[in-house]
């Protein structure tokens, strides 16, 4: 799974604070230039609507820094609390051009990671019981990616792999225009070696026989069991003497999510986690 190096992640967000403001402001804000003298202050008040984990409270401060680095940011809780609507939970003040350039982006990373927080806290209950972990996948928003899987985090998930590049997925389209899963695994492995690479393999198989093939590479860190029905993943898991850790994806949901995690497997993938999300109601208020 995948891990955010500090100063990695930090460019990243930067570099999506940059280009969303850009999509929005422009040569600048038309309505405040003329309505609002310039250098005038005043106090906005961030409001939650709707019960729940609430997430993007740090990517709103970094927000407001890029846009303003003399507002004052203050807020009461912290990402990953629960929030009880309708509450007040922060203030910022400073001038009010640079708030209302930050709102609309503010508003929506917070709407849209407070649902994904949300729905993942929930799901990650119901599995308690089990000893299974939710994954969330590249299923996401282009350019909005490092957010939503920052929420998942926040909500108690798991990230999956971040991209392309920091992890090695053998799917079935690999393993049909390689040849197999046999000849798909091999050639993993001899490009990890030539490149001296250490990123982690995962193989998805299909059916008993590519599980068979893929449980005796010691190399392969993960098993992924794509769109099989439980009692199809118990079938399967009696043959893993091999102890790989077992990975599930394909259709799972908070309808059936119980099904699986009674089955014995370590992982739930979940492409739903961050593709069927209900945005939090969350408002800005100048006092």
């Amino acid at each position: 799974m995948t891990e955010f190096n500090a100063h990695w992640f930090g460019k990243m967000i930067d570099r999506f604070i940059d280009a969303a403001l850009a999509e929005d402001f422009g040569d600048g804000d038309l309505t405040s230039l003329a309505t609002i003298a310039k250098g005038q202050t005043g106090t906005a008040l961030c409001y939650i609507k709707e019960d729940c984990i609430v997430a993007g409270i740090e990517l709103s401060s970094k927000i407001c820094a890029r846009v303003d680095p003399s507002l004052k940011f203050e807020f009461s809780v912290k990402d990953g609390e629960t929030v009880q609507s309708v509450a007040c939970i922060g203030e910022i003040s400073g001038s009010i051009h640079s708030i209302l350039t930050l709102e609309r982006l503010m508003l929506n990373c917070m709407q849209r990671m407070s649902g994904i927080a949300t729905k993942t806290r929930h799901l990650v209950n119901m599995v308690s019981p089990y000893d299974v972990k939710i994954l969330d996948t590249r299923k996401t928003t282009p350019n909005f990616r490092i957010c939503e899987k920052w929420a998942v985090r926040i909500g108690g998930g798991v990230n999956h792999r971040f991209g392309l590049y920091d992890q090695m997925l053998i799917k079935d389209n690999h393993i049909q225009t390689a040849g197999g899963i046999q000849n798909a695994i091999e050639s993993c492995l001899r490009y990890r070696q030539v490149n001296n690479s250490q990123v982690p393999l995962v193989v998805e198989v299909k059916n008993a026989e590519e599980f068979t093939i893929a449980k005796d590479f010691q190399e392969i860190d993960r098993i992924l069991i794509d769109n099989f029905r439980p009692h199809q993943i118990q079938e399967l898991l009696s043959l893993n003497d091999t102890g790989k850790k077992i990975e599930a994806s394909g259709g799972i949901n908070a309808s059936n999510i119980m099904e699986y995690a009674r089955t014995g497997i370590d992982f739930v993938s979940m492409g739903d986690l961050t593709h069927h999300v209900e945005s939090v109601d969350i408002s800005l208020k100048i006092k």
